[in-house]
């Protein structure tokens, strides 16, 4: 009777410490449905640079194979971030080049850095959104941002 009783409250604990809610609450679900992430700037964030990065996003939403985008503009690079539709993942390689020619053609002076990974989708939901929290500086969001483009580096 006391082992049941120490096993009962043991899996209890574990039961309820595996239902913790910590960490940012929309890149959990990000890559189960569209959370239509806000696009960013890191740094200046001057009105040309946040027209920037709205006429990105609403170029690639423009793909009716893809149903959710992340665009994070950093002092040199713009991350671009996309999920394609389920039945569309056999075109994976002719969608990215399609996104990258219709990029550098609207946009020759700026440097993309585009992934359909989910990995890299999840991070820029999550550097969106400690963005949003006051006491995230510019310059944790930059180094955040490089090591998101050094992980799609490494990822290809």
């Amino acid at each position: 009777m006391r082992k049941c009783l120490i096993l009962f409250i043991v899996m209890g604990t574990v039961l309820v410490g595996g239902c913790n809610n910590d960490g940012p609450k929309e890149s959990g679900i990000s890559l189960i449905k569209t959370t239509n992430p806000t696009p960013v700037t890191i740094g200046k964030d001057t009105k040309k640079d946040q027209e920037l990065v709205r006429s990105v996003e609403k170029d690639i939403e423009d793909f009716d194979e893809l149903y959710d985008v992340a665009v994070i503009k950093g002092k040199e690079d713009i991350l671009v971030a996309y999920k394609v539709k389920h039945m569309q993942r056999f075109h994976m390689k002719r969608i990215e080049k399609d996104i990258n020619k219709r990029l550098e053609d609207k946009y020759p002076e700026e440097n993309f850095i585009v992934s359909s990974d989910y990995k890299i989708f999840l991070e820029a939901v999550e550097l969106e959104e400690n963005m949003k929290d006051s006491n995230y500086s510019q310059k944790e969001a930059e180094k955040k941002l490089q090591e998101i483009i050094k992980l799609k580096k490494e990822l290809t």
